[in-house]
């Protein structure tokens, strides 16, 4: 009879709150033993050797667990954890670390109002976060004391009653001194916390809506509006900064219309800093005005915050206007003047660059008007130390534009394109321009790697875009001089051969007319003979990137005859094949992909050009899976089975019978390669071999048919074919590798092999008897497969072994093997015994050492 099998969903079958209560309930097991002991350890002031990084897992727990238990009961059923606390308020100076640790402790304990008070009937919260607690101790000067204060109050910040304790006890000027601590996490946890207590404010103790009049904000809110409204009026810098940082944060995580109100009291003062010479907070301004106009608290186009918006535009410099802009044109919602004056700000660098050269009047610039003065973008890009950051600055905002494929302004794409090209011309020296500013900088770009990778990287995005065709001559221009020129360091070669085929493809698809054909063969002709060149220099990151381009360049353009014919007719193929020898193994496998590549080009092609003797599909076949035996480095070998699966998954190794010899042979040279990359590639071909079977391709140079004409294979056949490429012995064996990701993989496959031979209901043809010896393996199988990569002896043909070459014993292999259940033991966290709180509970007792009742065996 059929043998019975859980469905896939198995997965996701058990109810969250049966999950949750069954996590809880572990949870309290595991601690009652232990958290006694482990709260005497802590607070013991003979221990100095403790483990940050055990107590910051201990918090994460307890953190856990009172989401889990928000009820009193938890300190109830645990008095040691008031007691711990209790004892580290004994010790006269107890560790930084340990104080750190309590008072968050404390903090997540008190984040409900039950546990909070509780807490409160021994004043620990005071004692804690009042006046008379660390805030007057000399561990105070200690940070991580000072982080673990602020931390604590956030922990708690949960409730109305936890407002009230800092309030009237002191906190908040604590809070507000530590805005301007020097740590930067104090300071950014401070005015995080600052953020988070004002809308808790809000939120439970406003009745009404709120306006700008005092009487109308909670009081807490109120503390903190005043602050922000004093600070902002303070001649000193550090506390703008601070206060338009809180504003920054506010705006960003809370979207509710009270923060309309609340901006409406210090817009005034924040558009004043826009103007003012002595306060130097504009970088800042920008970072509010973005989270602002993301609020649809704002989102009205005729309200006074977008004049504001416009304003910074025009006032700020090109960098600190940069990032604003960028941001306002990501956002849909953005009003258009207002977007078409952010563009304008990115584009005005280019601009200007393209109007230093003195070009004829129709190419002068790309801007009919300028946002702001461009003499400042002059003198920025005048400036040794300030051009070469605003032009990356502005490259990179405009590579990332360009990378959308919907964007809500049309961008000048002919005039930016001539731009590019006028950089790079500066860059390497072949443009003299007459201007004074174009001379000057000319001398501080020549031979600026950063602005030329810029550069080329933004060329490259531009080639999806509409251009001017007359621009194609001096585009090529620049790009062929970039790849000549013995100047040009690896890293710009890189970016030229990226720009390069890209705007080859691009122009492929233009050209339609036999002159432009003519153009471009003659292009090709030259790009040829520079790889030819670069192919054979002594530098060999220059050949590996050389042979990445030849790759790409195959992949956008080896279905047109005439690149075909010019890069077969070159020196490039031989050349590439004999880099397979290379004494690099980065150069080595790169090789490996462009002559995989090359192949589809000549033996793999329906029609093939004429070419050389050299070229033999048996003997690169050959080759390639000599390098796979032999070659000494995992990055050639990676390469070739990558390789091979790529032509697997195009059909390109022959029929099923022919593509199954071929898969065996891989499997058997690559099952014991050291490299669990190769073997996880090796995984990978088998994958694309089963879809080859059980979704069969039209053979390589036939005209397309429907798939109902398409021959599907019978199961039992199926099955001969995978025993025949020898490849279940490789899955079983990967389910107990010891790189758990093989386990997976093959996991993941032997399960799709079984769903596709038996699906769940199917009668498996399992009537008929098997002889005992198989199913005495079949179990031994099993057995071993559940040591997973401890099993020492995998199971091999042979006496007590199992045939995986055999279809019957295969058959029982995928219906008795319990392969869901060995994939959700794969899918476990490696760690999830080590992770466990009874394990965490351990180790922090290890760590603290071995006094008398605290020592513990941990393992």
């Amino acid at each position: 009879m059929p043998h019975s099998r859980r469905p896939p969903a198995v997965y996701s079958q058990t109810p969250f709150l049966t999950e949750r209560s069954r996590r809880r309930d572990a949870m309290t097991r595991e601690c009652s033993l232990l958290l006694p002991r482990v709260c005497a350890a802590l607070a013991d002031p003979r221990q100095s050797g403790y483990d940050d990084t055990c107590l910051e897992k201990l918090l994460d727990w307890f953190h856990l667990w009172t989401k889990f238990d928000p009820g009193v009961e938890l300190l109830q059923d645990n008095p040691c954890l008031t007691e711990f606390i209790t004892s580290v308020l004994a010790l006269p100076e107890p560790s930084p670390s340990i104080l750190s640790f309590t008072l968050q402790l404390a903090g997540i304990l008190a984040s409900s109002e039950s546990r909070f008070q509780h807490l409160q009937q021994g004043q620990l919260l005071v004692r804690l976060f009042g006046r008379d607690g660390p805030l007057n101790g000399a561990l105070w000067r200690d940070a991580s004391v000072r982080s673990g204060w602020v931390n604590g109050v956030h922990n708690m910040m949960l409730h109305q009653a936890a407002l009230q304790l800092l309030c009237s006890g002191g906190g908040m000027d604590v809070i507000f001194t530590l805005q301007g601590d020097p740590s930067l996490f104090v300071a950014s946890a401070a005015n995080q916390l600052l953020v988070d207590m004002l809308i808790l404010s809000v939120e439970t103790e406003a009745t009404k809506p709120l306006g700008t009049k005092d009487c109308d904000w909670p009081a807490c809110a109120q503390m903190i509006i005043n602050h922000i409204e004093d600070s902002l009026q303070s001649s000193c810098a550090a506390q703008i900064e601070q206060s338009l940082k809180l504003l920054t944060t506010l705006f960003s995580s809370c979207h509710a219309t009270w923060t309309e109100a609340l901006w409406l009291g210090v817009a005034k003062q924040v558009e004043s800093f826009l103007t003012g010479e002595a306060v130097q907070a504009q970088h800042v301004l920008a970072k509010l005005l973005l989270k602002m106009a993301w609020s649809p608290v704002f989102f009205n186009p005729e309200g006074s915050f977008w004049m504001l918006v416009t304003s910074a535009l025009a006032h700020l410099t090109p960098v600190q206007a940069g990032p604003l802009a960028v941001g306002l044109l990501k956002l849909c919602k953005c009003p258009q003047d207002v977007r078409i004056q952010a563009l304008t700000v990115l584009l005005q660098p280019m601009d200007c660059i393209l109007r230093a050269t003195s070009q004829p009047l129709e190419y002068a610039g790309l801007l009919d008007e300028s946002v702001s003065d461009p003499i400042t973008v002059e003198g920025l890009l005048s400036s040794k130390s300030s051009c070469v950051s605003l032009l990356n600055q502005t490259l990179a905002h405009l590579e990332e534009l360009l990378s959308w494929s919907r964007f809500p302004v049309d961008l000048p794409n002919t005039p930016l394109l001539r731009s590019l090209i006028t950089i790079l011309q500066f860059c390497n020296g072949f443009l003299s321009p007459a201007s004074p500013l174009g001379s000057t900088i000319s001398r501080i770009l020549i031979n600026c790697c950063r602005v030329q990778r810029s550069a080329l990287a933004v060329l490259a995005a531009l080639s999806n875009r509409k251009v001017c065709d007359t621009l194609m001559e001096s585009l090529f221009a620049v790009l062929l001089a970039y790849l000549e020129s013995p100047n040009t360091s690896p890293t710009v070669l890189k970016k030229t051969f990226q720009a390069t085929s890209k705007w080859l493809a691009r122009r492929q698809e233009l050209s339609c007319s036999s002159n432009q054909w003519q153009k471009t063969e003659k292009i090709l002709e030259d790009v040829f003979l520079v790889l030819q060149k670069r192919l054979c220099s002594p530098c060999w990151e220059i050949r590996d990137s050389s042979l990445e381009f030849l790759t790409d360049l195959i992949k956008c353009l080896r279905d047109q005859d005439e690149f075909k014919q010019s890069l077969l007719s070159s020196e490039v193929p031989k050349l590439t094949e004999n880099l397979l020898e290379d004494p690099e193994s980065y150069v080595r496998a790169s090789a490996v992909t462009a002559v995989g590549h090359l192949a589809f080009m000549t033996y793999f092609a329906p029609e093939s050009p004429v070419i050389g003797d050299q070229y033999n599909k048996e003997d690169i076949v050959a080759n390639l899976q000599e390098i796979l035996s032999t070659d000494p480095e995992g990055f050639p070998r990676r390469a070739v089975i990558s390789i091979f699966t790529e032509w697997l998954r195009q059909g390109c190794t022959g029929q099923v019978e022919e593509t199954g010899q071929f898969v065996s042979r891989v499997i058997q040279t690559a099952q014991h390669d050291l490299d669990w990359e190769v073997r996880f590639g090796c995984l990978e071909l088998i994958d694309a071999f089963c879809n080859r079977i059980f979704h069969p391709l039209v053979p390589p140079g036939c005209p397309p048919v429907s798939s109902a004409v398409t021959r599907s294979i019978p199961k039992d056949e199926v099955l001969q074919i995978l025993c025949r490429a020898k490849l279940f012995s490789f899955l079983f064996r990967s389910l107990c590798d010891c790189d758990k990701i093989l386990g997976q993989r093959a996991c993941d496959t032997l399960l799709g092999l079984s769903n596709c031979l038996y699906p769940l209901g199917t009668q498996r043809n399992l009537d008929k008897p098997v002889d005992l010896p198989a199913e005495h393996s079949i179990a031994w199988l099993q057995r071993t497969l559940r040591q997973g990569s401890l099993a020492q002896n995998f199971p091999t043909d042979g006496v007590n072994g199992v045939d995986f070459e055999d279809p019957e014993s295969m058959m029982l292999a995928l219906v008795t093997v319990d392969l869901i259940e060995l994939h959700d033991e794969l899918n476990k966290s490696s760690d999830h015994v080590e992770k466990s709180p009874q394990s965490l509970l351990q180790d922090i007792l290890a760590t603290v050492g071995t006094i008398e009742e605290n020592e513990a065996d941990c393992y």
